[in-house]
């Protein structure tokens, strides 16, 4: 029996195309699901962009487990599939290891860094994205306190939490922003009542703006603070259509391009580490029909203007990965 036999005898839901060609592109998504409705979803639109532009196809491969990153990197590199996309930091020891094996295939990496010649390493200024949202969720909070719910509790998502705060800070000094990480295990990203539970809880204690950066988790924070009629703050995606009139925006990380570029650059991918960023329209925040309502021009104008300040390098947001400290926020 073949790896990907199994695989799909696991519910892997590999699904290759039909009359796919050696040098196909193949996506991996992370834990979670390709219809998260968050990150893996984006890049999931960013790989049919790239299909319904080229009339190309590629294969696609849903993680079902930890185990299952070697395997799946090793036997898509075997059968040709060139470039290889993966979604998600904990590829990234994988692909480190993985990839001198096979030197004529190149690979892209979304949120972490691996330094070999044949990877493209794809990271992204959450942080500066999170900073024009913290500043939204502090014009539009009417009690001043504000909530952060984020997945697994690693130093990406401090990283979203940090600029989050600083933002909020910035437009309310003495504001209050109470935060909670779901869990410490890959499960956090996948646990909607965890997150309906956080989010209820920091209603509880005043919060009526909660932004959610935990995957699938967010569902259940969205869902809770439409049910509390509070407003939310989505990620990734633009998760503004979810509750329409509910979430005051979203924090959009293009890993839809992301995908789209390294798919069209086919073996030509060029590598090393891009830094996707606010200046270079990586992240940003959605503003359509579904939360114009709640958007004021004050606001818009505010966070625009804060956008161009980044983008000049006038304000300068805190990485909390550079140095694991928030000088805004508490963990």
């Amino acid at each position: 029996m073949t790896l990907f036999q199994t695989l799909a005898g696991t519910a892997a839901a590999l699904a290759l195309t039909a009359g796919a060609a050696l040098a196909d592109p193949a996506l991996i998504f992370d834990l979670g699901g390709k219809f998260d409705k968050s990150f893996n979803e984006a890049a999931f639109n960013g790989a049919q962009r790239w299909k319904e532009e080229t009339g190309g196809s590629y294969k696609e491969l849903e993680m079902q487990s930890e185990a299952q990153r070697e395997q799946a990197l090793r036997r898509l590199a075997e059968t040709g599939s060139n470039p290889i996309v993966m979604t998600g930091f904990a590829f990234g020891e994988v692909l480190d290891k993985v990839a001198p094996d096979y030197p004529d295939t190149k690979f892209a990496i979304i949120d972490a860094v691996v330094e070999q010649p044949n990877v493209r390493s794809v990271v992204f200024s959450e942080h500066e994205g999170s900073y024009l949202v913290g500043m939204m969720a502090a014009m539009a909070s009417k009690s001043g306190t504000v909530g952060f719910v984020g997945g697994m509790d690693i130093p990406l998502i401090r990283k979203f939490a940090c600029g989050y705060a600083q933002g909020f800070k910035a437009v309310k000094p003495d504001g209050k922003i109470i935060i909670n990480m779901t869990g410490t295990t890959p499960a956090a990203w996948n646990d909607p009542v965890k997150g309906t539970e956080l989010a209820k809880s920091q209603v509880s204690q005043g919060a009526d703006v909660i932004y959610a950066a935990a995957g699938s988790t967010g569902m259940g924070v969205l869902q809770a603070a439409a049910d509390e009629n509070v407003l939310s703050i989505g990620v990734d995606s633009n998760q503004n259509h979810l509750h329409p009139g509910k979430v005051l925006t979203s924090m959009i990380k293009r890993v839809d391009n992301t995908v789209y570029e390294a798919f069209k650059s086919g073996t030509d991918l060029e590598t090393g580490t891009v830094v996707a960023d606010l200046k270079g329209d990586g992240v940003g925040y959605a503003l359509d029909e579904n939360n114009a309502a709640l958007v004021s021009d004050e606001m818009k104008t505010a966070v625009d203007a804060a956008a161009e300040k980044i983008k000049s390098g006038e304000i300068e947001v805190h990485d909390y990965m550079t140095d694991n400290t928030c000088p805004a926020a508490t963990f």
